[in-house]
């Protein structure tokens, strides 16, 4: 057994960092500019790569290495089973959506995310120091590419099944997600998420204890109280998502932002009502709508997204909260609109003035 701050100092050396605080890889929200302004300040940039092609890819990577020398993950999602499609299904969605926003086109669910091989490819070119998963396990072959190149890879998990499979897969750190945490989860069964909902502090220790690679935590963390609560409970490091949005450097929509800041606990909740996929969002009065029991059931990932597509959009430029995605964690309400190296400082100053 080794302390708290100790097994933190560990990690730091490990990976490059001055700070155990990684910044989350969002996907849509992860603007070369905030990952800048979290390596700069000692911590890990990121990029949820998701919806970016090879060129994005490799653009966000050069603006990050224009701006600091700090160290950056980017993530990758592992990619569902072709969807099982329902034309009548997809109708009611769409007639559905049709009263929040734009008519919703038939061939609108046809939109898929970038080739998967692709982007492992342009990952590769661009030689990052640490890639990540989500929603499941990167082919073999891709894992020993990395090897081969000495990229580490951080496997995110939601159970500790899926924690045992990633370390026997090969990752190098297990970043375990609380339920608490905002955007999707990470469950690699798309159909098990709503069963398989786990908190962090269950979940944390649970996973430190199965595996032997270092843990990271994440879901529900947005102060010091959070960050010195995950490593007390095994974790070598802490990871933030919400709590970073507010940051002038996030970029994020006026409108969302504004909205955290008002954001309890109780008014998040997880839906399928975006994506199609198991997500954590503000309860606004699109979600609220989309769950209620008359309304239709969601298509699948990535179907639904694109039947929403035109509603989100629409939400955004008219500044209306109930049509936007806006994706958010337990912890909403504690995060700051501060610039993030300021953030950093003051969570990492509270963590260890508790450790201590």
């Amino acid at each position: 057994m080794t302390s708290p701050l100790a097994r933190a100092k560990s990690f730091c050396t490990r990976f490059g960092l001055e700070l155990p605080i990684l910044l989350a890889p969002m996907a849509g929200a992860c603007p070369s500019s905030l990952s800048v302004a979290v390596a700069n300040a000692g911590g890990l940039g990121a990029c949820g790569a998701l919806l970016m092609r090879r060129d994005a890819i490799l653009d966000w990577v050069k603006e990050m290495r224009s701006g600091s020398n700090g160290v950056f993950q980017l993530n990758l999602w592992v990619p569902d089973p072709p969807p099982r499609r329902d034309a009548a299904q997809e109708a009611r969605v769409r007639a559905f959506l049709a009263s929040w926003g734009p008519q919703v086109s038939e061939e609108a669910g046809n939109s898929a995310p970038p080739d998967f091989a692709s982007q492992c490819e342009a990952l590769l070119e661009a030689g990052p120091p640490i890639v990540s998963s989500v929603m499941g396990l990167y082919p073999p072959e891709f894992v020993e590419k990395l090897k081969a190149r000495r990229i580490a890879w951080f496997a995110n998990v939601s159970t500790v099944a899926e924690a045992l499979a990633a370390e026997a897969a090969g990752a190098d750190v297990i970043v375990a997600q609380g339920m608490e945490a905002g955007g999707h989860r990470g469950t690699f069964q798309a159909a098990e998420a709503e069963r398989r909902l786990v908190g962090l502090f269950a979940l944390l220790p649970a996973i430190a204890d199965a595996v032997r690679v270092p843990v990271v935590a994440t879901g529900g963390i947005a102060d010091g109280r959070g960050v010195a609560a995950a490593l007390s409970l095994g974790a070598s490091a802490a990871q933030i998502g919400t709590g970073f949005l507010r940051c002038p450097e996030a970029k994020t929509h006026k409108v969302w932002a504004d909205a955290l800041a008002e954001t309890r606990p109780e008014d998040t909740m997880l839906s399928r009502a975006f994506s199609g996929r198991l997500g954590r969002s503000i309860a606004t009065n699109y979600v609220l709508a989309a769950t209620a029991p008359e309304a239709p059931l969601p298509a699948p990932y990535p179907v639904q997204r694109g039947l929403t597509a035109a509603m989100r959009e629409a939400g955004q430029k008219a500044n209306d909260l109930h049509r936007m995605q806006a994706l958010a964690g337990q912890s909403a309400k504690l995060a700051r609109a501060e610039p993030a190296a300021d953030v950093i400082e003051r969570i990492w100053e509270e963590a260890r003035t508790i450790l201590a």
